[in-house]
């Protein structure tokens, strides 16, 4: 009798999925040397509120220190560190100056603005929480500084863990610049990821591997441009990693239109991309690399591509190199934030989180908490109101478990340790756990609620871990509702604002490539951008479909689109080889393009312009 394994819905199984890869020991160090040393200088100093906002401020700032560079760290950690200062500022002088109802409308009024900029993109988003999170904190959390010299003490915060970022070296900075050590593992990402599509080319794991790449090219462009003073690279060091970078881009276009194809290629043609890669990262030459046969018009186009990326490693730093990074002006990230996605995510994040502030204050007023501090339910209701954490079920549970499980193994650790030297040190620990704990929003969840705790006490607040899962549950209980209730606009805005950008993408990329231009860098950027939409409209549709059912059908058939989109930028990128190779296109070529056209123009009822001329074989 065989047995059947239950199949657990979506919205659950998401919950028991967790993030895999190699532990960041650089971010784990820094993590230790950020809150906990900050709250043992404060101790000493006898200033502990300024130490718990420093440390709550280095804590956030934790969850944004990710693999990168470090000029790409600036804006990572610094610009959510300057919304946390403005919303810890905000909060601090509208709860002291302002009634409960005001105060409700001023926040409510914050959520407005994180909510929009959650569509815009990783660093807004971010920006957005730690404007909230500092709101609830500043009017919630009573101490006697005034708001900006608590202000000063957030960036101090946040600031510190940057400074550590910037100057300590990681173990990528032994070879070569160690200021541009998060730039070369990123681009030798991408050639590793060439490679290892190169050896999926013509099995089931091509395409996997083709999102891979698109990720590490995704990864090394922001890696690449980070804030800058000068509008070139002005080292040899950093001019080399840019040429390097510029010459992956022909290489991961001829092995994508290889896994198109669908024809196996042998070992002999992802061993020039793996070479290239162990070059990056040593800061060596790449000494001779194998030519693969040159039998059709891909695998020609891959080896003139590892011709130009040898002679490229030979020469990157003499010359000036126009990085293609994605530029994105002020109206359009405007545009982004006020479209129909931006308005969704606003109104609902917004009613969250104004609701949690007046239930939290009503709760306060009606001296339910037994002390001053009740900044913990709208805190809670950020994080699990924010979409792109997870979806909303996903979130509540997790957050649920998390902070059962951290309440619980404060309350043993707050009965042994001596206070404060004992507390510090689990600010410590958990400041290093951070970046290990970010794979799951249920560990993060536990580390954040003992690091809390933790920081409370220091503060002279009493053993609080049974009025924290209440709060904790209220917060659950409160999201839900909002997830569920009917909103102004169509449901799903979000998702079908990126699949809107990745499709004018897509167009952009088809029209540049038919009317046969000899400006490859523009195809090249054009190309970049069509597949990292595809990639984030590819993210959105996933997590919405995890969603509980009420809340997945309002994307049901996103997917199908999406993959239409998909089949028809890799036509596109195997077509551009092909012209460039021969001058026209294949029948088959053709008869896709017509066909995906079509599917596209019939699913979205837009028109896509060709040029006739270019689409016959």
């Amino acid at each position: 009798m065989t047995r059947v394994s239950p199949v657990l819905p979506p919205w659950l199984a998401h919950a028991f999925r967790a993030q895999r890869g190699p532990v960041p020991w650089s971010a784990v160090t820094r993590g230790a040397l950020a809150a906990g040393p900050l709250l043992l200088v404060a101790v000493l100093a006898d200033r502990v509120s300024l130490g718990i906002v420093a440390a709550i401020a280095a804590m956030l700032a934790g969850t944004n220190d990710r693999p990168g560079s470090r000029r790409a760290s600036v804006k990572r950690l610094g610009v959510p560190a300057l919304a946390g200062a403005a919303g810890l500022l905000t909060g601090t002088y509208g709860g002291q100056h302002l009634a409960a109802v005001p105060l409700t409308l001023l926040l409510t009024g914050l959520g407005l603005i994180a909510g929009g900029a959650v569509a815009v993109g990783p660093a807004a988003s971010a920006a957005g929480s730690q404007l909230l999170v500092g709101a609830a904190v500043g009017a919630g959390m009573p101490l006697p500084e005034p708001g900006w010299l608590r202000a000063l003490a957030f960036l101090a915060g946040a600031g510190w863990l940057l400074a550590l970022r910037l100057v300590l070296p990681t173990p990528g900075s032994l070879a070569g610049d160690f200021r541009f050590d998060g730039e070369r593992d990123a681009v030798a990402g991408v050639y590793d990821a060439i490679a290892e599509l190169l050896d999926a080319v013509g099995t089931e794991a091509a395409l996997t591997r083709r999102a891979a790449l698109t990720a590490a090219l995704d990864h090394a462009q922001d890696a690449l441009a980070g804030p800058r003073l000068r509008r070139h690279a002005s080292s040899a060091a950093e001019r080399r990693l840019h040429a390097q970078y510029a010459a992956a881009l022909p290489l991961a276009e001829a092995a994508t239109a290889l896994a198109w194809a669908g024809d196996a290629v042998g070992e002999r043609a992802s061993e020039g991309p793996r070479r290239l890669a162990g070059a990056v990262r040593d800061n060596s030459g790449t000494g001779p690399l194998p030519a693969p046969h040159r039998s059709a018009p891909a695998l020609r186009a891959l080896d003139d591509a590892l011709l130009r990326a040898a002679e490229t490693f030979d020469r990157a730093g003499d010359a000036r190199q126009r990085l293609q990074i994605r530029r994105r002006t002020a109206r359009d990230l405007l545009r982004t934030a006020l479209g129909s996605g931006g308005r969704e995510y606003a109104l609902r994040i917004a009613l969250c989180f104004g609701a949690s502030v007046a239930i939290a204050q009503a709760l306060h007023h009606a001296r339910w908490y037994g002390h001053e501090h009740w900044y913990w339910l709208p805190v809670t209701a950020v994080w699990l109101v924010k979409p792109d954490l997870g979806p909303l079920a996903s979130r509540v549970l997790s957050r649920a478990a998390g902070t059962v499980l951290g309440a619980l193994v404060f309350a043993g650790f707050a009965a042994v340790l001596p206070r404060p030297e004992g507390l510090i040190a689990l600010v410590t620990v958990c400041g290093a756990l951070i970046p290990v704990a970010a794979r799951h929003f249920a560990a993060q969840t536990a580390v954040f609620t003992l690091l809390v705790l933790a920081l409370v006490m220091v503060g002279g607040e009493p053993q609080a871990s049974a009025g924290r899962l209440g709060e904790t549950l209220l917060a659950c209980a409160l999201v839900l509702i909002v997830g569920h209730l009917p909103m102004p606009g169509a449901r799903g805005a979000g998702v079908r604002q990126r699949l809107a950008a990745a499709e004018h993408a897509a167009r952009a990329y088809l029209a540049h490539v038919l009317s046969e231009s000899d400006d490859h860098a523009e195809r090249w950027a054009l190309r970049r951008e069509a597949y990292r939409a595809l990639a984030e409209a590819r993210t959105a549709i996933a997590l919405s479909a995890a969603e509980l059912p009420a809340l997945a059908r309002h994307t049901e058939g996103t997917d199908s689109v999406a993959a239409v989109l998909e089949r028809l930028v890799d036509t596109t990128t195997a077509s551009a080889v092909h012209l460039d190779d021969t001058g026209h296109l294949t029948p088959e070529q053709t008869r896709l393009l017509t066909e995906l056209v079509g599917e596209l123009e019939r699913g979205s009822g837009k028109p896509v312009p060709l040029n006739a001329g270019s689409v016959s074989p």
